[in-house]
């Protein structure tokens, strides 16, 4: 009886032993990731960050909605937006024609990360939460042709 627990025992800290081993870096990696500058390593430089050479870094435009007030924002074609639709209630935000559906409540809104191609009309949609209740108008994102 004495012999089986001490192998189980055994065995339990030889896994967690592969286990630890599995996870951790070689000391190797770590010796490679010195804090402290040789002589060979440059110092540290003022350069701040930027795009890489050769390009423009835009950010995505910010397109915020308030589900409340059923209201239209225009977005050119081609154009990379995050859509924000702010909420009174729990609940769930849809654009069925791009097939996107996010939750939200009324400290997070719904967030969407689109890059539109086709001009057109896009609804909003709003389903409170916990209840039977159909999807409101939640506003319209109008995305314009280029130009």
């Amino acid at each position: 009886m004495h012999l089986r627990r001490a192998l189980l025992l055994f065995a339990i800290v030889l896994g967690t032993a592969a286990l630890v081993a599995s996870l951790s870096r070689p000391i190797d990696d770590r010796r490679g990731h010195s804090t402290t500058p040789t002589q060979t390593e440059p110092g540290p430089t003022t350069a701040t960050p930027g795009p890489p050479s050769g390009g423009t870094a835009e950010l995505p435009t910010r397109v915020v909605f308030q589900a409340s007030r059923n209201e239209s924002k225009k977005l050119q074609a081609g154009e990379a937006a995050t859509i924000e639709v702010e909420v009174s209630e729990a609940g769930s935000v849809e654009i069925p024609d791009m097939g996107l559906t996010a939750a939200a409540e009324p400290v997070t809104p719904a967030r969407f990360d689109v890059l539109a191609t086709r001009p057109g009309r896009y609804p909003l949609l709003f389903t409170p939460a916990g209840g039977e209740q159909t999807a409101e108008p939640a506003g319209s994102l109008v995305v314009t042709s280029r130009g």
